[in-house]
């Protein structure tokens, strides 16, 4: 996932709130301004603005998408919140928000603090929705609340060169280091989430209790096997790299054969002609984690019936195909299946070719709730 740039708004200091530019749409029969603000980079706000808002407006000519940046990560996501729970305390009639994207994180206050409309069932694209994180973000309940725009997949990125047979576990993958040494690279927990995502999925699959750390009570007992599979994995020779990039860069450049990445930071890469092309993927069984960014839909929406439109728009699988798998190189948020068979030729070459949708719906796991996941990321920094 794209990791990020710098927000559009302006912060009213001296009434601690934040001043967006929005306005509130029309009257019924009137020009519809829906308003769209998004967590994130540069990017996924110029998606809104220069590609799903045009193309949305030629089947609504009434609509006028008003697209607003909201700032990187999880802060921009804080934000967003932050503006929705200050109209909430001001008791506003409607909110100057219609659709928001925003990070898994967030999601807690979000329904907890009543700013979200449950409108997953009303719209035609949520039964094309099969992700196990479209109903649960990092241990919490969102089935309904959400439709995830796109997934951000970790996966193992291998030069087939160096690689003739590459793994289908972390059982082969665990004797193909050993048979090979210095020749894996990874970031460990620090400098990018690909390294973290890997040692998550080691921990699931040494552990065996996937479901206890995504979707379970939370219970200390449960790491009991934690400090013995961390020093399993820090005992392999592997190549410790410095962050994504890092791992990508040492990848092109064939000082490693295999490491993980992000899938659509791969695919940019090779989009844009700064990666090896005979680069492939795997996504390894029993899985590795990977995260979605939310639409989600505002409870006081000023325009509702407009925003669930948009939400489907983006949602169904011509778009899914054409924008987020042909030209932003991400994972659908639908169901793959839905996805591939109105794929270019060339998204199902870069894409599914490596990952196909059967494979992306089994071994594609959620990260774990919060609190194991904190605890996860001091026992691999303390062993």
């Amino acid at each position: 996932m794209r990791r990020l740039g710098l927000p559009f708004m302006v912060l009213a200091l001296g009434l601690g709130l934040l001043t967006w530019g929005l306005t509130g749409s029309a009257f019924a029969g009137e020009k519809i301004v829906l308003n769209v603000v998004t967590a994130g980079d540069t990017n996924m706000h110029d998606l809104q603005k220069t590609i799903f808002g045009p193309e949305f407006i030629k089947k609504f000519p009434n609509v006028e998408i008003n697209a607003v940046g909201s700032g990187p990560g999880d802060p921009g996501s804080q934000v967003i919140f932050q503006k929705l729970k200050s109209q909430k305390d001001a008791n506003v009639a409607k909110y100057d928000i219609d659709v928001a994207i925003i990070h898994q994180s967030i999601m807690p206050q979000m329904i907890q603090n009543d700013l979200l409309a449950k409108y997953g069932p009303e719209i035609s694209t949520y039964k094309l929705m099969s992700a196990a994180n479209g109903k649960n973000a990092l241990g919490f309940n969102v089935e309904g609340y959400v439709m995830p725009m796109f997934q951000s997949q970790v996966v193992l990125a291998y030069n087939p060169d160096m690689v003739k047979n590459p793994p289908n576990t972390f059982e082969e993958l665990v004797a193909w280091i050993k048979a090979n040494p210095k020749k894996f690279g990874y970031n460990g927990v620090k400098g990018g989430m690909s390294g973290t995502g890997f040692t998550t999925g080691w921990v699931y699959w040494k552990s065996g209790k996937y479901d206890t750390y995504a979707k379970g009570s939370y219970d200390t007992g449960a790491e009991s096997t934690w400090p013995a599979a961390i020093k399993e994995l820090k005992a392999l020779p592997v190549t410790m790299t410095t962050g994504n990039n890092d791992t990508l860069d040492k990848l092109n450049r064939g000082e490693l054969a295999m490491g993980p990445v992000w899938a659509d930071m791969l695919i940019s890469m090779k989009n844009e002609n700064r990666m090896d092309p005979k680069i492939k993927m795997k996504l390894i069984a029993p899985g590795l984690p990977g995260q979605p960014m939310y639409l989600v839909i505002t409870k006081k929406s000023p325009s509702y019936e407009m925003a669930k439109k948009f939400v489907e728009f983006i949602t169904s699988p011509e778009q899914q195909a054409k924008v987020i798998v042909g030209q932003m190189g991400w994972l659908p948020g639908i169901d793959a299946k839905h996805v591939l068979p109105v794929a270019s030729a060339k998204a199902k070459e870069m894409l599914f070719a490596d990952v196909p949708p059967d494979t992306l719906e089994k071994n594609g796991l959620m990260f774990p709730q919060v609190q194991y996941f904190k605890d996860l990321l001091t026992a691999y920094e303390e062993n």
